[in-house]
């Protein structure tokens, strides 16, 4: 939360400043070529150090994101949250810094840095003023190369985690996905929680938090996403500045592939609550599998396309068994999961969670129709361009698509690949999703009805 309130704050300060300068750029503004595609530049640093860059120089800002491969996956076992702990500690404090004038500096300049650990990576996002690159890049760099880790940061950002954890015990979306994890992944390091155990975080020490800095942050495992008023020539330079010190290379991820379990089961764990909570999952198709767009397209008409989707079709609109509910999928880099999340009264969950059992094998036996499958392919390709609405949005898209191993064209080929999805394929793809006797539920609340 600390986190969050920080980069919000510190956002606005980044907006209210450009604003008494310049327009918002939007989209169709952001350095396009003539036939309406973005302009990604592959740059090079003189170190060897690559980015995806965006050129916009009508307003004075720059968004830079980066991140490194590894994040939780790295966290030692009886460490668990040594990532999430660092992440939120990098900007408290570095080289001859402490927190206070660290942070001081950043306000003071209208920068935003943030950083945050996930369960495949460890990310930073910086924002700011051109006029205050040379500043905003080289706290950066502080941060990555030289954390302090001063015991008063370490243990108040500590505490915080330790609330936070606290508090998840009394969310029942949390209390769900925790459980979830945990019966998906067993014994891996995807069914732990990125933020670690109240047992686990108060045996990290400062000592840990450097190892894991000096063993992950690497320049093999990073990845770079600029957007706004610099140049590549202007970029290169600063990439070496910013990370030329770290590391060539990390010890070698164990990237070995697993699969989500198939078991299924209905879980219920007990809270007073007049509602149920339901988080279901099972084992869906990883990013680079030819059916994975089919499957992003299907799950459209099942449950992602809000008032559009089947599955909200007739749980609320038919019945009026829930507010919402919703899918998506969740490629991880080791695997990858199709999830659902509806919430409905405790009287009324075991025939809201039998709705969601049938339209899940009727779409795997008949698939979708052709009207659907354009009405489908006709808002994803149309939504995608949102995805683009200011410098910061379109960086963290292109460092997401380098995370997930696309290609530097993605960002232009992507409506074409949803474009091209058949009938054929949804169909394939529909039979490649996992039945009701393969999904996981994990119902929170006190359900009637459910065995």
């Amino acid at each position: 939360m600390r986190a969050l309130m920080k980069t919000f704050c510190l956002s606005l300060m980044v907006v209210f400043a450009a604003l008494s300068t310049a327009p918002t750029v939007n989209a169709r503004e952001v350095s396009k070529s003539p036939s309406g595609q973005i302009n990604v530049q592959r740059v090079v640093s003189p170190g060897g150090i690559e980015a995806w860059l965006v050129e916009e120089h009508s307003i004075p800002i720059i968004s830079f994101d980066f991140a490194f491969q590894g994040g939780a996956y790295l966290d030692l076992s009886g460490k668990e949250g040594t990532a999430n702990l660092l992440a939120a500690l990098l900007d408290e404090g570095a080289g001859e810094y402490d927190s206070q004038a660290f942070r001081s500096l950043i306000e003071e300049n209208s920068i935003s840095l943030s950083f945050s650990a996930g369960k495949d990576s460890l990310t930073g996002s910086l924002q700011t003023l051109t006029a205050n690159k040379d500043l905003a890049f080289e706290l950066a760099r502080l941060a990555v190369n030289e954390p302090r880790f001063d015991k008063e940061p370490v243990e108040r950002i500590r505490g915080q985690v330790l609330v936070g954890i606290k508090r998840a015990e009394m969310n029942p979306n949390s209390v769900a996905s925790k459980e979830l994890f945990s019966r998906l992944f067993p014994g891996d390091p995807y069914g732990r929680s990125v933020e670690g155990t109240a047992e686990s975080l108060v045996g990290i020490s400062a000592k840990d938090l450097r190892a894991y800095r000096a063993a992950a942050l690497t320049r093999d495992r990073l990845k770079v996403g600029v957007v706004g008023d610099i140049t590549a020539e202007q970029l290169g330079a600063l990439l070496d500045k910013t990370f030329g010190a770290l590391p060539d290379q990390g010890a070698p991820l164990q990237m070995t592939p697993v699969a989500a379990s198939n078991e299924g089961a209905s879980v219920v764990i007990e809270m007073k609550n007049p509602q149920s909570t339901v988080i279901f999952a099972g084992p869906s198709i990883a990013r680079e599998d030819p059916d994975f767009i089919p499957t992003y397209v299907l799950n459209y008409t099942l449950g992602g396309g809000g008032f559009s989707s089947r599955l909200l079709h007739e749980v609320r609109e038919k019945r009026g068994l829930t507010y919402s509910i919703y899918t998506y999928t969740l490629p991880f880099d080791r695997s990858a999961i199709w999830v659902g999340q509806v919430a409905s009264d405790n009287g009324k969950i075991s025939e809201t969670l039998q709705v969601v059992r049938d339209e899940i094998t009727k779409m795997r036996a008949e698939g979708v129709t052709a009207e659907e499958l354009e009405d489908a392919k006709r808002y994803l390709t149309g939504a995608f361009p949102l995805r683009f609405t200011s410098n910061a949005s379109i960086a963290s898209q292109l460092l997401g698509y380098q995370m997930s191993g696309y290609g530097i064209d993605y960002i232009n080929e992507r409506n074409a690949k949803i474009e091209a999805v058949t009938l054929e394929d949804v169909k394939r793809a529909a039979q490649r999703l996992p039945s009701p006797d393969e999904i996981t539920f994990v119902i929170v609340g006190e359900p009637e009805g459910i065995e």
